[in-house]
């Protein structure tokens, strides 16, 4: 009878190691043998993707994913879930890798592979222009106004413990005499533009979203110091290293060659592909 159970548990084990082998590469096959890469984008992503005048899907990522086809040899077919499907795993086949910067965080590596870090959102102090704050440590005992739910509320109460991959260690150079928290980004930006001190002494804010405002007319400055770079990565279902790989090096060479710098500053007129 032990016999029996031992010969059972090999037959077992056996199967197992050939599933997995079998399963290797299934989606590499597919995306090759169909030559088709389906990536996740939204139409509402800011630069990263939305839907140009003509109602196509344009922006940064809508780009990057086509290069990264090309690199495959194939073409790039496009499908818009939910954020929360992409997040959660959900993907049923549906499409094989998803854009949109995502942080790669502990938590969702649990259920996602992240083989392609292609952008680093940069969190910045901002103030109106006629503040006299020149550094970070000018806001420390001031009133400083954040977006709830974020890494910005975090970093403000002192209590952000960064765990996405390549995340460094935080450095908080003043303490807020009060945060002020709001549900969105525009009220947050209303109350700034008031005057210095009239509501809020400062905001921190995504760097691309502040330079957007000011562009578009806001009386702000943004402060020289980087409070904290986000990593923001491709994503991908467990299980296909060989995929992986390939993402990977496809990054790497748009890395290399200047690619993937021309397209952020093309279309966020900064290059957001280095850490600073």
């Amino acid at each position: 009878m032990k016999k029996l159970f031992t010969t059972i548990a090999v037959a077992a084990s056996l199967a197992v190691a050939f599933t997995a082998k079998a399963n290797a590469g299934a989606i590499l096959d597919h995306v090759l043998a169909t030559k088709t890469l389906t990536a996740a984008v939204g139409t509402d992503w800011g630069k990263a993707s939305f839907l140009n005048d003509k109602h196509e899907l344009d922006g940064c990522d809508v780009e990057i994913a086509k290069a990264i086809a090309k690199y495959l040899g194939v073409e790039a077919k496009f499908v818009t879930p939910a954020w929360d499907l992409i997040t959660a795993g959900k993907w049923e086949g549906r499409w094989d890798m998803a854009m949109g910067q995502m942080t790669p965080t502990k938590a969702r590596a649990e259920k996602l592979s992240f083989p392609g870090i292609y952008y680093y959102s940069r969190a910045v102090a901002v103030v109106h222009k006629n503040s006299k704050a020149t550094k970070l440590s000018d806001l420390d005992g001031k009133v400083v106004g954040v977006v709830a739910s974020t890494t910005q509320e975090l970093y403000a109460n002192q209590d952000l413990r960064p765990d996405w991959i390549g995340a460094q260690p935080i450095q908080y150079q003043f303490k807020p005499g009060h945060v002020k928290l709001y549900q969105g980004s525009s009220l947050i930006l209303q109350d700034l533009r008031l005057g210095d001190g009239v509501r809020l002494d400062a905001i921190l804010f995504d760097e691309y979203s502040a330079l957007s405002a000011i562009k578009s007319g806001y009386p702000l400055k943004v402060l020289d110091e980087i409070l904290y770079s986000e990593a923001g990565s491709i994503s991908t279902l467990h299980g296909d290293k060989e995929f992986d790989g390939k993402i990977a090096a496809a990054i790497k060479s748009m890395k290399d060659d200047g690619t993937l710098s021309k397209l952020s500053i093309k279309w966020y007129g900064v290059d957001y592909t280095v850490e600073k």
